[in-house]
């Protein structure tokens, strides 16, 4: 059965950090691009990190770029995202999956940045 579950939301106030984990299964996780996505109330998801198979490819939109950085665990099927100096726009649904991307995704992480 192909499964993605992410973990490792919560609340968190401004200047802060979090580090998000994504265990996959049900396909070769090795073989894949995985991103880390994220999902404000009433915006479009957006891409925040990807990395590639053999991680020497790595990719962060401007908005994250210098304070999230994306890692991967291939023998244990994991990709984590660290997330650092956190603003209240980072607030959202933080989700992950492979690229291309299963149709059925996680239900994803609620990070809140709030004092």
């Amino acid at each position: 059965q192909v499964q993605i579950v992410e973990s490792g939301g919560g609340l968190v106030q401004p200047g802060g950090s979090l580090t998000l984990s994504c265990t996959a299964s049900g396909f070769a996780f090795r073989g894949y691009t995985m991103r880390w996505y994220r999902q404000a109330p009433g915006k479009e998801r957006e891409l925040v990190a990807s990395i590639t198979d053999d991680a020497t490819s790595i990719y962060y939109p401007d908005s994250v770029k210098g304070r999230f950085t994306i890692k991967r665990d291939n023998p244990n099927n994991k990709v984590y995202l660290r997330m650092e100096s956190l603003k209240p726009e980072d607030t959202a649904v933080y989700y992950c999956n492979k690229f291309p991307p299963l149709s059925s995704w996680g239900q994803g992480t609620q990070v809140t940045v709030s004092s």
